[in-house]
């Protein structure tokens, strides 16, 4: 299996795809990130993609570790291999369990060490899996993690989202970043 689709190579870009490119490298990633590959066919979605992702991934309130954890949250629900193996090694940087870690790529609810982390677990399991916030979790989500806060999980859910179903569309990562730990299921690539 490959990718579906290949990054252009650098002499055969646009002017637009060199300085998108050039945004994401000299930005606070330091490269062009997978989604990218695909968004550059439009070369403004690869900008305010890449400048969205930016900002969700590395300039909210939320603590990396609580990131990671909505980042892996999201990327299981997706199964999107190439997102769980960024992530995992990402979350596991920032300080999360690798039981945490376990328990999500297998569906089962993890162990958590504080409120903020089992707030962030349960609004995005729980949105993921109903598209709605019952009044009382909501209400949680605010005192927990601040309004701003909550704001800025839902914004990273929806991103990675975005993400993972651009991964999987795009095959982008694979098979080198396949993760056997979250097994296959209906759809998945045969690797």
């Amino acid at each position: 299996m490959m990718a579906r689709i290949e990054l252009t190579p650098e002499a055969e870009r646009t002017p637009e795809e060199r300085e998108v490119c050039q945004e994401a490298v000299s930005g606070i990633r330091g490269r062009v990130p997978a989604p990218m590959i695909a968004w550059l066919k439009n070369p403004e979605l690869a900008r305010r993609g890449q400048r969205l992702g930016e900002l969700l991934r590395y300039q909210t309130t939320l603590e990396p570790r609580l990131s990671e954890l909505a980042i892996l949250v999201t990327a299981r629900h997706w199964s999107s291999h190439h997102e769980w193996t960024a992530h995992k090694r990402e979350g596991l940087k920032a300080g999360m369990d690798p039981e945490v870690v376990a328990a999500v790529a297998a569906r089962r609810e993890p162990a958590l060490r504080d409120e903020r982390e089992g707030t962030v677990y349960e609004v995005a399991q729980t949105l993921l899996a109903t598209r709605r916030l019952p009044d009382a979790l909501y209400q949680r989500g605010v005192a927990v993690l601040g309004e701003r806060g909550l704001v800025e999980l839902v914004g990273i859910m929806g991103y990675y989202s975005m993400v993972a179903l651009t991964l999987n569309a795009f095959e982008l990562g694979l098979p080198e970043n396949f993760a056997p730990e979250l097994g296959a299921e209906p759809g998945d690539p045969a690797v």
